[in-house]
């Protein structure tokens, strides 16, 4: 049985994203991502899942405060016509969910896991592990993105990471590499060049 792709693209917000976003470093990946992936999944047809966080307080141990549903920060970068779906997170696991996620002028609740919810999901827009291979690219590759590959492997799917498209939270490339080929990131999912995974896609 031929294995269909699965594209899901990860926190790229304006508050990472974008310059002026409360958690932004220069990365190269964004413009990668805006002027290379986009385009040719647009013109392919190929619509992307999409995995935002709203982080607001409170958030367990993470202090950090920002993704604020109905402000700018929160917005994503993707152009609305390739967003096939859409999943909200809140921590660095997608199965972190809270009440009165992505809900603006709503108080947002505690961070909890709730990994039926995030595999209903899984069932209805992306599929089952003997049928797709994910592709998964955005920020970042040493937190949320790293996250994101490690619950799916834990399912049972196979995933690619494109390398151009990812970044370290530090927007180091030299980082980003380290964290590629250097750790266990390599036993979780399968990293390729952009114009190779292209060829494989046919």
């Amino acid at each position: 049985m031929n294995k269909k792709y699965e594209f899901i693209a990860i926190d790229v917000q304006n508050d990472f994203a974008t310059e002026g976003g409360k958690f932004y470093r220069p990365r190269p990946s964004i413009n990668f991502i805006k002027e290379n992936v986009f385009p040719f999944l647009k013109e392919k047809n190929i619509k992307i899942n999409e995995i935002i966080s709203d982080y607001r307080q409170p958030r367990n141990a993470d202090l950090g405060d920002g993704c604020h549903p109905g402000e700018w920060g929160y917005e994503s970068v993707m152009p609305n016509d390739l967003r096939k779906s859409l999943w909200i997170k809140c921590m660095n696991s997608p199965i972190w969910i809270r009440k009165n996620i992505g809900k603006a002028n709503k108080k947002a609740g505690t961070p909890y896991p709730d990994s039926k919810k995030f595999s209903k999901w899984i069932k209805k827009n992306i599929g089952k592990t003997e049928e797709v291979i994910l592709v998964i690219f955005g920020l970042t590759i040493d937190c949320c993105v790293l996250s994101t590959v490690q619950e799916f492997r834990w399912r049972g799917y196979e995933v690619i990471i494109i390398k151009e498209a990812v970044d370290h939270s530090s927007g180091i490339i030299e980082d980003r590499d380290i964290v590629l080929e250097k750790t266990a990131l390599r036993w979780w999912g399968k990293t390729m060049n952009w114009e190779d995974f292209k060829k494989e896609l046919g």
